[in-house]
């Protein structure tokens, strides 16, 4: 059993008890999330959305905020003595999926 989730503009493919860095998002760790599902499948049955599949939710923990590793991104322009160093850490939070739940619905 699997759902297609969105959040931050990206679409995730998650199972229950999955570990999801996603782009951050303003909660305190130990909080709880529910997001809802583009898409749900379940062994033989696939539900896709319209835009959201009504009925399935999908539950997260937050278990991190944190910044990734730093990025150089290094600017350079030949013959014309023009170099830009900087350095780019982004932000993300760390979710674990707990459930995947339906109910009623068309799920």
């Amino acid at each position: 059993m699997f759902a297609v989730i969105k959040t931050g503009g990206k679409q995730y493919k998650v199972s229950e008890n999955d570990y999801l860095q996603v782009e951050k998002l303003d909660l305190e760790v130990g909080n709880k999330i529910e997001l809802p599902a583009l898409m749900y499948v379940n062994g033989t049955d696939t539900i896709i959305g319209t835009p959201m599949v009504e009925g399935v939710t999908v539950k997260c923990e937050v278990l991190r905020q944190d910044r990734a590793k730093k990025i150089i991104v290094y600017k350079y322009k030949a013959k014309k003595n023009v170099r830009k160093k900087r350095g780019h850490r982004q932000s993300y939070t760390l979710l674990k999926i707990v459930t995947i739940e339906k109910v009623g619905g068309q799920a």
